[in-house]
Parts: C-alpha cells; sequence; structure tokens
C-alpha cells in the first residue's frame, strides 16, 4: 500500500520519514503489529500516530458561577469555552490544565480532582476537565480570550458554545451540583 492508499479512518496522513525524509508506505509492520502504519522503506522507521490530549478546567466559585472564555482564535472564534488546550510534552494533565487556565483566562485556582474524560474519535483526541475553584474573581485573560466571564447555569450561553466537549461538560458539572455531589464523567463524543 503506498501513500497515495492510506486506508480510511486515519484523522492525518504522514507522507515523508521524520528520521530520514524517505516517502512513506502504508502497511502493517512486521513486528507483530496488526494496524496499518506510515513505515519508512528506507530506515524502517515505524510512525504511530497517537490522539492529542486537551486538558483544562470547570474553574467555579462555591455559588456556582463558571468561569468561561470568549476565543480569540481559530477555530470557533468568539465562541464560548472553558480555558483549556493542547496538553504540552513534559507536563501532567493537570499541570496542563493549570496551565491553560492561567494562558488562557488569567485565572488563580486551586486545581480538584479529574472531572471528565471525553473521547473525541473523529479528531483524534482525548479531552480531559479538572474541577477547579476559583480564588478570584480579577482575570487577566491572555491574547487568545477576548473575553473572560463568570456565568451562572441559567447565564450560560449554551448556543455560543464553542465545542460540544464544552457542552457536555458543563451539562454534568451542573447536574453533579444540583445533585450535591460530584462524580467522574466519562462521554464518547461521535
Amino acid at each position: 500500500m503506498t501513500s497515495a492508499s492510506v486506508p480510511t479512518g486515519f484523522h492525518s496522513q504522514i507522507k515523508h520519514c521524520r528520521a530520514c525524509g524517505t516517502a512513506v508506505v502504508y502497511r502493517v509492520p512486521d513486528d507483530g503489529d496488526t494496524r496499518t502504519r506510515a513505515i519508512c522503506p528506507q530506515c524502517h522507521t515505524v510512525h504511530y500516530e497517537n490522539p492529542l490530549n486537551v486538558v483544562g478546567t470547570v474553574p467555579a466559585l462555591p455559588d456556582g458561577r463558571v468561569l468561561l472564555c470568549k476565543r480569540n482564535i481559530e477555530p470557533r472564534w468568539g465562541k464560548w469555552t472553558l480555558p483549556a488546550g493542547f496538553m504540552e510534552l513534559n507536563e501532567t494533565t493537570a499541570q496542563g490544565a493549570e496551565r491553560e487556565t492561567d494562558e488562557e483566562a488569567g485565572a488563580h485556582i486551586t486545581m480538584g480532582p479529574l472531572f471528565a474524560v471525553l473521547n473525541v474519535r473523529r479528531v483524534g483526541q482525548v479531552h480531559l476537565y479538572y474541577r477547579a475553584t476559583l480564588l478570584s474573581e480579577a482575570f487577566n485573560p491572555g491574547f487568545e480570550t477576548q473575553e473572560a466571564r463568570l456565568f451562572t447555569e441559567a447565564e450560560i450561553p449554551w448556543d455560543e458554545l464553542a465545542f460540544r466537549t464544552v457542552r457536555e461538560t458543563l451539562l454534568r458539572f451542573f447536574a453533579d451540583r444540583k445533585a450535591g455531589a460530584f462524580g467522574m464523567h466519562c462521554v464518547d463524543i461521535d
């Protein structure tokens, strides 16, 4: 199988070997793997494509108001989201979620437990949201955010949310808050 006939279901397509630059071929490796991979015919490097982790928080005050950020970047410019972004190398998921909350909202928080894991297979991502307690109502958003603002459940701009993962996380947050007990949620998004 050549790089021109990549199997369906792949999120992206590797065309050249990252080690030597040779055009890759797609085939099942000879090492017992059962999935089609991008393999360099020159140096025999097997290139794996794995999901990306998006990490973030549900920053809230004890009264239940939640902090949302209005996006100043694409995709979904001008839409509201929880502070989140791609996890970086050399950080834990919690460290990444705290960093993203600081970068996007300039919010001071105390990190809480992992709250939601959302599998978004069609784009090759896993979203992990932690609960967080806001220590202040003062925010200093970074360049990725037009505005950082607190919302009650009734005020959430549900039709203006940037991503389905944010909607699903917020729905579970408010349901758990009403029930008086927070759980850990795992959601598959098609």
